[in-house]
């Protein structure tokens, strides 16, 4: 059960939370089409944000950036609970399976602790290759495989079949995303796809289209781990405390099936 079947569950017949996240448009001649194409367009891109409870601001932006410290998008940092097998090469006796502790670090024989969350795989490698070159091994060689990613998860929430925690590639896009939660329900709008991400201290919002999409008339844009993807119902209009308001749900994500 998503976090907004959970709000329609205990909110009986008259669910007030929905009601804040998705206002109904107020009747006119004018097309549904229409209607929400202009409650949408209306809200981005904008320069101006949104200070979030816990530190940070939400600011809407047409399109997402790649997160920082990821070449670019093409390497995802590591995280904390990432379970990491560091090989030596042609020195058996320093490989080690470990597991990037809540502060971000890790720990190896003769080399003691290190920072690894926030980096990427070749800069840890790097960075431990230079620590066993410092003192004990001539021209290391050192290898990171990355076992298991807490970082490689999103969340995908809102008016989907399945909504939950999914583990993606690093090669995954918005329409993989909306695929791993079964699709759209009846009312979700394709139109009013919302895309979260952390970039730096603030999160960056930005509402894609799957429909054009779908059809060509856009590109797919690629999903990283971290991300959060909210779905909204047709016939709401979409303001900045809306997007906070999901945003707060879709990451209090104790009551999303984690999808392993």
């Amino acid at each position: 059960m998503g976090i907004f079947d959970l709000a329609r569950s205990r909110a009986g017949t008259v669910p007030a939370l929905l009601a804040s996240l998705a206002i109904s448009a107020c009747a006119s001649t004018s097309s549904t089409s229409t209607s929400t194409t202009s409650s949408v367009d209306a809200l981005q891109p904008t320069a101006s944000s949104s200070a979030l409870s816990g530190g940070g601001t939400l600011q809407v932006v047409k399109d997402l950036p790649p997160p920082q410290n990821t070449q670019n998008g093409s390497e995802q940092p590591l995280s904390a609970n990432d379970v990491l097998e560091v090989s030596v090469f042609q020195v058996d006796n320093l490989n080690r399976t470990v597991q990037v502790d809540a502060g971000g670090q890790i720990s190896l024989p003769l080399i003691g602790t290190m920072t690894a969350a926030g980096k990427t795989v070749r800069q840890l490698e790097k960075e431990i290759e230079t620590a066993y070159g410092e003192k004990y091994l001539q021209s290391p060689d050192v290898t990171i495989f990355v076992k298991e990613s807490i970082g490689q998860r999103i969340t995908v929430d809102g008016e989907v079949n399945k909504a939950g925690i999914y583990p993606v590639s690093s090669s995954a896009s918005l329409l993989d995303a909306i695929a791993l939660a079964g699709g759209f329900n009846p009312v979700g709008d394709a139109g009013k796809v919302f895309v979260y991400r952390n970039v730096g201290q603030n999160k960056l919002v930005a509402n894609y289209n799957v429909e054009e999409i779908r059809a060509g008339k856009n590109r797919n844009p690629r999903i990283y781990g971290g991300d959060v993807v909210v779905v909204f119902a047709s016939k709401s209009k979409i303001a900045m405390n809306n997007l906070k308001d999901a945003l707060g749900l879709a990451s209090s994500a104790a009551r999303i099936a984690v999808i392993p």
